[in-house]
């Protein structure tokens, strides 16, 4: 597989803008784990022609594979409103659904790709969803729309417009939350991110655990917190961590659950996380890859995006309701695309880097992955060495490449066999730090964008500005 990449990369040299030979190259990349290079291809075939649903389909696939639930919903949703009959993208929605443990959706999507196309059946798929039936039709005589690339909507009208009522009967949104809780997880099952978590505790933690001081000085607790940072870096371990340090209810949501395809309806579905967090305070709302919320209304060419970004806005303003004891954590690994609106005072005022984890953070990392695996000898200073740039992510990875090694040893034995520190440092000179691609793009806008200083943590880790 590695020679025909090399080849196409060198036909690529020649014929650069080959649409049909960038297709090929970006599946053989996503063959061999290449998602940077993947996407890549799949963007210059976007460039030249926007339509393109394959290539739309390819990057959603990207997002799935980098663990991007809702950015890969968005996107194949997003073709099926330009391409109704796109059958592939009802399967990709079916895996989608499946990998977040929504299998009566699965089944809908499923049975809808391969009624188009039979030749896409999967038997796993068909094996996950054995039994499953699938969800009840909503009520027709809706205006439905879907989000387009551009982030504006596309409306369509179903067939029989009569019916004007609520398309889910005035019932409450069901939002996929009710079985939030206070997590167990604390700072203490959290390897490395020391200085992260000091900020952490002096911008949320105390606030929280002190609140009759804060009122002493009328000042309410809760407020927006941003995290960004490289993906992979514990963005969302660390939110689910300090929910756990102030015994919070943790409600985490993705853009699939706020996004409807009824028009009005993903403003209604923002008002109703709200007030979930509202009625179950304290509480800690995370809204994961939020720049897919929060985007530029500058880039949105209708009003149905703009609309959800200010319904956004008013829910986090409190405007009709009190947001104290509410504390809104947004994570993000692209803050550059986040409206100047959300950073607003009340809003997102509070920005947090996530930088990876340094040698000391990453040989604490090291030896919390460790303890559910069998080890023999460790030395996690000495891997922790050898992974420089590395996240948590990346070094998970490590551990999975260690384990994949040593398993056909364990099956043919039928003994368990411990790694060792010999086994996970040659893991780890099979495994790219991921970090890198993300570093490269922060650091064009931390040198040319920002004269607020809003990414002088970025160069201070770099090194390019003094501490």
């Amino acid at each position: 597989m590695a020679q025909n990449l090399d080849a196409l990369r060198l036909a690529l040299q020649h014929s650069p803008d080959n649409a049909p030979l960038l297709m090929l190259f970006a599946d053989a990349c996503l063959d061999e784990g290449l998602m940077e290079e993947a996407e890549q291809s799949f963007q210059r075939v976007l460039q030249n022609d926007p339509a393109n649903a394959d290539a739309r389909l390819g990057l959603a696939r990207v997002a799935l594979l980098q663990g991007k639930t809702s950015q890969a919903a968005v996107r194949a949703e997003q073709i099926l409103s330009d391409t109704p009959t796109c059958a592939a993208a009802y399967m990709l929605l079916a895996r989608i659904h499946i990998t977040e443990g929504e299998r009566s959706k699965a089944r809908a999507m499923y049975d809808k790709g391969i009624a188009l196309d039979a030749s896409l059946a999967d038997p796993g798929i068909e094996k996950d969803l054995r039994g499953v039936k699938p969800p009840e039709d909503e009520a027709p005589g809706r205006k439905r729309g879907a989000m387009t690339s551009s982030g504006s909507f596309i409306e369509s009208v179903s067939e029989d417009s009569e019916d004007e009522g609520h398309p889910r009967g005035g019932a409450a949104f069901d939002l996929g939350l009710a079985d939030f809780e206070k997590p167990k997880l604390n700072f203490s099952a959290v390897g490395g991110m020391e200085a992260l978590k000091e900020e952490i505790r002096m911008k949320i933690i105390y606030p929280l655990q002190h609140a009759e001081l804060f009122k002493a000085y009328d000042k309410k607790v809760g407020g927006g917190v941003l995290l960004y940072g490289p993906p992979g870096v514990g963005k969302t371990l660390i939110s689910k961590a300090t929910a756990g340090e102030i015994k919070a209810n943790f409600i985490a949501l993705g853009l699939h659950q706020i996004l409807d395809m009824w028009i009005g309806n993903s403003e209604k579905n923002m008002h109703e996380v709200f007030e979930l967090a509202r009625q179950n305070k304290p509480s800690i709302l995370f809204f994961d890859e939020v720049d897919a919320l929060a985007a530029d209304r500058r880039d949105l060419r209708q009003s149905a995006g703009r609309n959800l970004i200010n319904a956004f806005l008013d829910e986090m303003d409190g405007a009709e309701s009190d947001n104290d004891g509410v504390l809104i954590i947004g994570a993000t690994n692209a803050p550059w695309h986040i409206d100047p609106a959300f950073r607003r005072p009340g809003r997102f005022d509070r920005t947090l880097f996530v930088p990876p984890p340094d040698e000391a953070g990453r040989a604490s990392i090291i030896e919390v992955m460790a303890q559910k695996k069998p080890i023999g000898e460790l030395d996690p200073r000495a891997l922790a060495k050898k992974t420089e740039g590395f996240s948590g992510a990346d070094l998970k990875a490590v551990f999975d490449i260690a384990v994949e090694d040593v398993m056909n040893e364990v099956m043919r034995t039928g003994k368990v066999i411990p790694l060792t520190t010999k086994d996970l440092i040659k893991a780890a000179g099979r495994h790219k730090a991921t970090t890198k691609a993300w570093f490269e793009s922060a650091k064009n806008y931390a040198m040319y964008s920002n004269q607020s200083g809003f990414y002088d943590d970025v160069l201070k880790h770099l090194g390019l500005l003094k501490r």
